[in-house]
């Protein structure tokens, strides 16, 4: 019998303990896609029930024979049936992303936050730049619910950020976050076809988790990416329209010595392939040292 069909005996579900296993089991048979926050099936029931009981989402021993009441059931089964029957990424049901020890608001009118940048603007792109305090003008382009401009206010604690996006409705959930950690003051949202209105502007440091899902690719993305923005997922072809034309105008953007790091995803051969001259230097992320290339200011003129 499917899981699903068992979704009408979860009276038997008392404890924690009991609705995890439960979850869990639901989910593996289910086989959702996870990619969304959670690597596996586990994790991504932790989180939605930890979550959805308002517990701290690092505490779940404690808990796990305690006894949910009947609305907290009925809360979380209807979720439960949304991520099954619907696959929706856990994060818009939760409304809640998070990257290390940061949480942003997202919903369907942004990708949901998951860029290897995070972790190379946590380390304040070191060795690639000196002092932390040289760095006064960051922009991220293709913000989305602008998560890597609040993190870089944070690693650049002198900087002011430009976050750029196409999307008005991306803007509104950026200005949302934006609003939550107070820094109205230190990162302007504008809108912009990537440096289309940004004429006269430089900066030290150039960030972007642009689209880049080749076309190919986009036919096959499981149910999970389809409740994405498609603008924010696919580029052309090769998947490369929009990292063409950041290479394009990057160094007009840059002041001397200014940094610019994208990530491709899977594309670094056809990256490289395309632009033979340029030279890339790849840095190395949790995932391995293909997905995000950084050049300078130099090296693009």
């Amino acid at each position: 019998m499917s899981m699903l069909h068992h979704f009408d005996q979860t009276d038997e579900l008392q404890t924690v303990r009991d609705w995890l296993r439960f979850t869990v089991s639901a989910f593996n048979e289910a086989k959702l896609s996870f990619g969304h926050g959670s690597a596996n099936a586990y994790d991504e029931a932790a989180y939605l029930i930890l979550h959805t009981l308002h517990l701290p989402l690092d505490t779940l021993d404690p808990f796990l024979d305690a006894r949910l009441i009947a609305d907290e059931k009925k809360v979380l089964l209807e979720l439960l049936k949304q991520r099954i029957d619907e696959r929706i990424p856990v994060a818009y049901l939760t409304h809640e992303a998070w990257l290390g020890e940061f949480s942003f608001y997202v919903d369907e009118r942004v990708i949901v936050p998951r860029s290897f940048i995070a972790e190379l603007i946590r380390e304040q792109f070191t060795p690639w730049i000196d002092e932390t305090k040289t760095v006064t003008h960051v922009l991220d382009l293709c913000t989305g619910s602008s998560c890597l401009a609040i993190l870089a206010t944070h690693a650049f604690p002198d900087a002011i950020v430009d976050a750029v996006d196409i999307s008005p409705a991306a803007l509104e959930v950026a200005q949302r976050n934006v609003s939550d950690y107070g820094l109205e003051d230190r990162i302007n949202l504008i809108k912009s076809d990537i440096f289309s209105n940004l004429a006269g502007k430089q900066y030290d440091v150039i960030i972007s988790n642009p689209p880049y899902v080749d076309a190919l690719s986009m036919t096959a993305l499981p149910p999970e990416y389809r409740h994405e923005p498609q603008l924010a997922l696919g580029s052309g072809a090769d998947g490369l329209d929009a990292t063409r034309k950041i290479l394009k105008h990057a160094a007009n953007h840059l002041n001397k010595n200014g940094l610019l790091v994208v990530e491709i995803g899977h594309n670094r051969l056809t990256l490289e392939t395309a632009y033979p001259n340029l030279p890339f230097t790849w840095l190395e992320v949790a995932a391995g040292n293909e997905f995000v290339f950084m050049l300078r200011r130099e090296d693009l003129i």
